[in-house]
């Protein structure tokens, strides 16, 4: 928290906007437009999930249409997939950003319009706030004609030539959920370039009440829209969003300066000039050949001393859940999820927490 989250949320006791609408929410929509610039339009909803799923049903994915998913993510990018009665494609990634291969993904475009289903969306995430491919995969979706969900819930404030993450794709989504760079405990948004399509999820998301002065319903809606107290937080969170970034960033400059003489180790960074991450989480992957140990022993030596680090994201392709789902790629997700490990990363990390975690991280050097 910055300090001014809680006079947002104050103001909006003392006015009694408490419900899904309100200033707070308006204003949240506002600063994150002008913060994305390109003609972006924000509906500030309850979850990055909900933000994704109101994406597919705007892009008209219905039951049993596919949907193609990078497979090296958060289970939230498939799952709205299947809300829909869709079936999930997933793709596997490439070794410079870990986000989903253009090779594979053309090749799994090919092989479904070959037996009669051309996807109707593909789902691209900026893994850890890493941009994805943006001009291969948007040459791609432009050559089949399939448009793009552009999952943005990690990459707030990651840019690629320039342009802020988020305004990418045909729709994009955001996360606010309480580990994100910034939180409003829960949330997220939906990001497009048509007004229309903003005020048509806005509509969803209130439950698809149609203009009457009674309740009266046409479609099918949901209850996704972020509440004016929730909201509040976010409007004070955008006040420290740069701030955020630039600790993520030093907490990734931290763990390069500790591997930077360790042959077998790699700190999970840009290959691309023009691309700039948020580096909302820092990485390394660990050739057990090389170092003569394996994640799971630089884990475990954090854990003995009460500090959390977890595996990279288990590939969707991998999930007891999706196992019946097609796949197209090789084995780098899988091997990415073997050999990586997500370190603290966190904001709010002082000297002591960092001194802590060094001197761990130091006998593996």
């Amino acid at each position: 928290m910055g300090g001014t989250e809680q006079s947002y949320v104050n103001e909006a006791f003392n006015t009694n906007w408490v419900a899904p609408l309100g200033p707070n929410v308006n204003a949240f929509e506002i600063s994150l437009q002008e913060y994305l610039g390109d003609d972006s339009y924000v509906a500030a909803l309850s979850s990055g999930t909900a933000a994704l799923h109101l994406a597919l049903i705007l892009l008209g994915v219905q039951q049993n249409d596919e949907v193609i998913c990078q497979s090296m993510t958060f289970s939230a990018s498939a799952n709205p997939i299947v809300y829909q009665g869709a079936t999930p494609i997933f793709v596997d990634s490439e070794k410079d950003s870990w986000n989903i291969c253009p090779k594979f993904l053309e090749e799994a475009i090919k092989d479904r319009i070959s037996k009669g289903k051309k996807p109707k969306a593909i789902i691209a995430v900026h893994l850890y706030g890493m941009p994805y491919k943006v001009d291969e995969i948007s040459a791609i979706s432009t050559k089949y004609g399939i448009p793009i969900v552009e999952d943005s819930a990690e990459a707030l404030g990651s840019t690629y030539k320039r342009r802020k993450c988020g305004t990418f794709g045909d729709i994009s989504i955001l996360s606010f959920n309480g580990n994100k760079i910034i939180t409003t405990s829960g949330g997220g948004a939906l990001v497009t370039k048509d007004s229309n399509i903003k005020e048509k999820a806005i509509f969803l998301a209130t439950q698809a009440r149609d203009q009457a002065p009674h309740y009266q319903h046409s479609q099918i809606g949901y209850n996704y829209r972020l509440s004016n107290i929730c909201a509040g937080i976010g409007r004070g969170q955008m006040e420290i969003l740069d701030k955020h970034i630039a600790l993520r960033r030093a907490m990734n400059s931290f763990y390069k300066d500790i591997f930077k003489n360790t042959k077998g180790v790699h700190v999970f960074n840009e290959t691309l000039s023009h691309s700039f991450s948020n580096h909302w989480l820092s990485c390394i992957t660990i050739n057990e050949e090389v170092t003569g140990y394996n994640s799971n022993a630089i884990r475990e030596a954090l854990e003995q001393e009460n500090i959390e680090c977890r595996p990279l994201w288990k590939p969707m392709h991998l999930q007891p859940v999706f196992v019946d789902a097609p796949y197209y790629g090789m084995d780098i997700s899988e091997n990415l999820f073997k050999n990586g490990l997500c370190l603290p990363s966190g904001s709010n990390l002082d000297e002591k927490d960092k001194e802590r975690i060094r001197k761990v991280l130091i006998k593996f050097t």
